[in-house]
């Protein structure tokens, strides 16, 4: 039996980077009712607030829903790790705050694909009004938005030494990785003030939460979008202690449970591909088979270095005797190695000069690290590590339905290395990270090659430690893909509108048509931004 939580106009699914936005913007509205679901609690622990205490998240098992993959059959049949957040804020309440937005092209390619209104020159106004820029406002930042980014108070003497020997190897140095020209190497900006997270629940949420209008419920698992004909009515959702309860929806339910949960909410309801979803005994309300099809992310190795000096950051003994006064410097400054998301250096780089934009990028972090940082042991020593990742891959993966039961989680076939592509390029990476850490600014500090390992050094062996070490660094989308009704793979429309249905949007990760050359949280604000000026307007006109 399923009590009814009451009606509202808009029903959001998922309190994530992209329904903290929705919420906030849409209930700004006095004359609109919203109820906000969220499947994990509140974002109250200390260990979100304090960007080293990624290091807890990373094995929280409450604030984290630790996906893993089915077994990859190019990577070893390994299940890979797949960290998601299960708070409000959701992933970037747990994430590394690192804030860049991908190239124009990413973007201009997805209007040329059919999405009209996506192009650069479309979106830039959404990212530059989510954006409050710690440097100031210009032709490609914004301030007063509700998203503080920030400069690093004090980078690591490490992460200096990497800027400085990937101008040796030969790259530009970037100053801004969101400006005209985003190649080279130089210094992330994050999701920080005052050397704390800025989470979209802290940005965007906690400014909203005390309007009369708007509804925040956490710890509720959505279960189904419930359909009156093929108009989306309502959520149903399962409560703490296994209640089952009903949010009705007056004008719209909107999904933004993220790549891997939005495609399969769309399932467990009803829409999805026809075939697979009668095999779990369930009715095709809308056969549409794209949904949870196009799954991309980026795959990342890693190169590890011993250091020769006590300057990492990792939990070395010299750290941790550090930790109380840097609790004080956090507490009463905002500064410190606290501060710290681990990856404070980044670069856009090519693969080879004949690429028209950057292809790889790389994660430079102060540590050593491995497992995700889940290995303390290892990130007990000396050393330092680069991430290596090609932009834009051509693999593509799925979203699948395990079981019919929506407490279950989904079947992740990431499918990585499927295209040949792919691996060449991870394998050139492995390459110009070496140049990076052959350079003479790291002479006091290079100690043996860890990973690979100096024994790797043909294409053949390289391969080898790629598909035996390769792990995500967290960009899943394309799962519910944007496209013209025309393409049997799209999903939503150019408005984020579910082909086929009527009241029923995703508004996430999940609708980008192809993976932006970048981190994937900013593009997130920005769709959600962009999508609740949509809603509004569709809104009004039926008022």
């Amino acid at each position: 039996m399923k009590a009814t939580e009451g009606i509202f106009d808009y029903v959001i699914v998922g309190g994530g980077s992209a329904g903290c936005v929705l919420a906030n913007r849409l209930s700004a509205d006095p004359g609109v009712t919203v109820c906000l679901l969220e499947a994990g609690p509140a974002d109250t622990n200390w260990a979100i607030h304090i960007p080293a205490g990624m290091l807890w998240l990373m094995r929280s098992k409450v604030l984290n829903w630790q996906f893993h993959t089915e077994p990859e059959p190019a990577l070893a049949r390994r299940r890979l790790f797949w960290p998601r957040g299960r708070t409000l804020g959701g992933s970037s309440s747990i994430n590394a705050m690192c804030y860049t937005r991908g190239h124009p092209r990413d973007y201009d390619a997805w209007e040329a694909e059919g999405n009209r209104g996506w192009a650069f020159r479309d979106v830039l106004p959404y990212f530059k009004r989510s954006e409050d820029q710690a440097r100031g406002p210009s032709a490609f930042h914004g301030v007063g938005g509700p998203l503080h980014v920030s400069d690093f108070e004090a980078p690591t003497a490490l992460t200096q030494t990497f800027i400085e020997a990937g101008q040796q190897a030969g790259f530009p140095h970037c100053t801004d990785f969101n400006g005209a020209d985003l190649e080279g190497v130089g210094l992330f900006q994050t999701t920080q003030k005052r050397g704390l997270r800025w989470s979209t629940a802290k940005g965007y949420l906690s400014p909203a939460r005390a309007r009369p209008n708007l509804k925040i419920v956490t710890n509720a698992h959505a279960q189904r979008v419930v359909f009156e004909g093929l108009r989306a009515c309502g959520v149903v959702a399962q409560r703490e202690g296994g209640i089952p309860s009903y949010f009705a929806a007056r004008r719209e339910v909107i999904l933004s449970a993220g790549a891997v949960q939005s495609p399969q909410l769309l399932m467990l309801s009803g829409v999805g591909p026809g075939s697979h979803l009668a095999h779990h005994g369930l009715r095709p309300i809308v056969d549409l088979p794209g949904v949870g099809q196009n799954l991309q992310d980026h795959l990342d190795v890693m190169v590890v270095h011993q250091g020769r000096r006590a300057r990492s950051t990792g939990l070395t003994p010299l750290t941790l005797l550090k930790g109380p006064w840097e609790l004080a410097r956090l507490a009463l400054q905002g500064a410190g190695m606290l501060t710290s998301n681990g990856a404070e250096g980044n670069a856009f780089i090519k693969s080879s000069p004949e690429e028209p934009v950057p292809d790889l990028q790389l994660h430079f972090m102060p540590a050593r690290l491995r497992d995700h940082g889940r290995d303390l042991r290892y990130l007990a020593g000396q050393g330092f590590s680069m991430h290596v990742c090609f932009l834009r891959p051509k693999s593509r993966g799925h979203i699948s339905l395990a079981s019919a039961d929506p407490m279950a989680a989904p079947a992740i076939h990431a499918n990585y290395l499927s295209h040949p592509e792919d691996l060449r390029k991870m394998i050139l990476g492995i390459r110009q990270v070496r140049r990076i850490f052959a350079a003479s600014a790291f002479d006091l500090d290079r100690g043996d090659e860890l990973m690979p390992g100096k024994q790797a050094q043909s294409d053949a062996e390289l391969e080898a430690f790629i598909r035996s070490h390769a792990e995500t660094i967290y960009h899943p989308v394309g799962t519910c893909r944007m496209g013209p009704g025309d393409n049997p793979m799209s999903v939503v429309d150019h408005e984020l509108r579910v082909h086929g249905t009527q009241g029923l949007r995703v508004v996430d990760a999940s609708i980008m048509p192809t993976l932006v050359g970048g981190n994937t949280n900013a593009p997130t604000v920005m769709i959600a931004e962009k999508a609740s000026d949509m809603l509004l307007r569709s809104g009004s006109s039926l008022a």
